[in-house]
């Protein structure tokens, strides 16, 4: 009996432990990761930038609403929000009531699919087919039927009446104790609703430092903003591959990047230009598959330093 059913009730235990800690413990390890982005013109001061992402926020969420408020304790310089505040058609309020704190700093945001449209119930396996098919979101796959209408317009109104800015396919400026913040920004194309003919033509001549915002970093969007000459670009979407092998990494990012960059800080290099990409593995999941492995959940703290350093 023990060589018959030792072996599988021994697999049986490994996963069940396991999927008790990514679901359990794991998926509310709030992190802070800290990265120095050497991008500034010299003589530039360092500028601290919090990077909040895929945060999808569900009712109840205690926690990570506490963990959010806490981040307002680093006084960064600005704040930038990637998109995918939710995962439950009634949690704005709580998104709102969670960054309150940070809302009373400088902050400009971009959506992800997850601020317009709720989450669905999928087969996680879906990821990896869609990998090997090269079709993430709307981009090789059709639209989803019945789909679930998010009160974005009541997120969008928060985020606004705090005085950040709406990045939807569109330019934006923070002045930082004197210096001129560009930020260009792109709507998700995941859902294939970038639009970069809309901002295109680079950094303007008159700002002190620019940078992109996109949600999802597809290479398009990417491709786009490098060859344009953005020195660094700010990104979320991928959940840092949400279940990843220890030292492996992750499967999948649900976009066409690589998986070796799918969070924290790496390079681009397009046309014969180069940019710092930073991807933010979030510090949420669908409320469907509320579960993390090998990848806690994080914000960031970019300090933008000259290049001279």
């Amino acid at each position: 009996m023990r060589a018959r059913y030792g072996v599988p009730l021994g697999i049986t235990a490994v996963a069940a432990t396991g999927l008790l800690y990514s679901a359990g413990i794991e998926v509310r390890s709030f992190r802070l990761r800290r990265v120095t982005v050497p991008v500034l013109p010299p003589g530039t001061r360092p500028l601290r930038v919090l990077q909040v992402s895929d945060i999808h926020m569900v009712r109840g969420q205690r926690k990570k609403q506490r963990w959010l408020r806490s981040l307002a304790s680093l006084r960064p310089d600005f704040v930038i929000n990637t998109g995918d505040n939710l995962s439950d058609p009634e949690g704005v309020p709580e998104v709102l009531d969670a960054l309150g704190p940070l809302m009373q700093f400088p902050g400009a945001y971009v959506f992800g699919s997850n601020d317009y449209y709720g989450p669905r119930l999928r087969n996680p396996g879906r990821y990896l087919v869609e990998k090997v098919r090269g079709s993430h979101g709307l981009n090789g796959n059709p639209p989803v039927e019945d789909a679930i209408h998010n009160p974005w317009e009541d997120l969008r109104d928060g985020f606004d009446a705090a005085g950040w800015r709406n990045l939807t396919n569109t330019r934006g400026s923070l002045k930082i104790d004197g210096l001129e913040i560009e930020l260009t920004g792109l709507d998700d194309p995941h859902i294939k609703r970038d639009r970069y003919m809309r901002v295109a033509g680079g950094p303007s001549p008159s700002a002190d430092f620019s940078m992109g915002v996109v949600h999802a970093p597809y290479l398009r969007s990417l491709d786009a903003f490098t060859a344009d000459g953005y020195p660094l670009i700010l990104a979320g979407h991928t959940h840092g591959g949400q279940l990843c092998i220890p030292f492996y990494g992750a499967l999948v990012t649900n976009c066409d990047l690589d998986t070796d960059r799918v969070k924290g800080l790496s390079r681009h290099a397009s046309q014969g230009r180069t940019s710092y990409l930073h991807v933010s593995a979030g510090c949420g999941t669908s409320r469907y598959t509320p579960v993390r492995f090998a990848c806690p959940p994080e914000a960031t703290l970019l300090t933008l330093v000259s290049k001279e350093h």
